[in-house]
């Protein structure tokens, strides 16, 4: 059976996100107010084959901490549905 994992990958709260900062600092030069915090993280959709959405979910729970979160400095959540 195929299954779409939608993993959201986002660094720390604890920790600073100089990338969300920086665009966080221009958003007033493009005349953005009021914008109090920006994170940036990453998105990722994977598409797989499993025999049932626990065997899934526990493939995509073993990519992100093996291989797609760096769990030092990141954390993660995903959904699985199936395909289609």
């Amino acid at each position: 059976m195929k299954f779409k994992a939608e993993i959201n990958v986002m660094p720390h709260k604890e920790l600073l996100d100089p990338q969300g900062k920086t665009v966080s600092n221009n958003m007033k030069n493009l005349d953005i107010m009021g914008v109090e915090d920006i994170r940036i993280g990453k998105r990722i959709i994977m598409t797989l084959d499993a025999a049932d959405k626990e065997e899934a979910s526990s493939k995509v729970d073993n990519a992100c901490k093996n291989l797609l979160a760096n769990m030092i400095m990141e954390t993660y959540e995903f959904e699985v549905k199936p395909f289609g």
